[in-house]
């Protein structure tokens, strides 16, 4: 298992319900990749599409250091607009799946069965499926062998309704992920406050509330991957 790959999704859809333009948040992308290359993990990236995914301009900061690491290293920028269509993924390479979020994945990662089958693969394997914020979205249609939501009975976080009213976007995206988490049989749960960092670890799954997690997932991966 520990000299298998994980896999990072981005979204490949770019806009919002009014209009504006959206994509993946590069903090959750790039957060997460420093700390598993550090530890000597090696990383592939996909997205429904393939090819380059749209940037939500918004999270575009090179003051964030790892931004701007990440941002500044050509054969990272290479692979990261090159990613691989989801299609051509085979499961059996990966260790663990890690859905980046972003609001594009809103809109992509809930109804792509290739997605799905990719993660049910991974996790049937033995493996870890990990997300962040909207890429949370990601675990809505993931069924498991035996017929039964992944999310049925787990404990999950991803971007909280209260989070989504604060920015003002709850009529922007396609549902709230927190009432979808829930209806899928899984016990969601956020931080008292919003915006800070917040994971569960609920058997192979690990998830986190928003931006500001994704380290956190990150370092709660590499844990259970190191685990023998």
């Amino acid at each position: 298992m520990k000299d298998k790959k994980v896999l990072i999704v981005t979204t490949s859809h770019n806009t919002l319900n009014n209009g504006k333009e959206t994509g993946y948040w590069l903090g959750e992308v790039t957060h997460f990749y420093h700390i598993l290359a550090a530890a000597g993990f090696e990383i592939d990236f996909t997205s429904p599409k393939g090819g380059q995914p749209p940037l939500d301009q918004k999270s575009y900061d090179l003051r964030d250091k790892d931004n701007r690491q990440f941002w500044e290293d050509k054969r990272l920028q290479t692979q990261l607009n090159n990613t691989i269509p989801i299609e051509a993924v085979n499961p059996e390479d990966y260790a663990a799946i890690y859905y980046a979020g972003g609001h594009g994945a809103m809109w992509d990662f809930s109804n792509n069965e290739r997605l799905a089958q990719v993660a049910t693969q991974i996790y049937e394997n033995g493996g870890f499926v990990s997300a962040v914020c909207h890429g949370s979205a990601g675990l809505l249609n993931i069924k498991l062998a035996n017929g039964r939501s992944l999310l049925d009975g787990k404990t999950v976080t991803g971007f909280a309704n209260l989070e989504e009213q604060l920015i003002c976007l709850t009529k922007a995206v396609p549902f709230l992920l927190e009432d979808k988490l829930k209806k899928q049989g899984a016990t969601y749960k956020r931080a008292m406050i919003p915006f800070i960092p917040h994971v569960e670890v609920s058997e192979r799954l690990i998830t986190g509330q928003n931006p500001q997690s994704a380290k956190a997932v990150a370092k709660a991966l590499i844990k259970a991957l190191q685990t023998p």
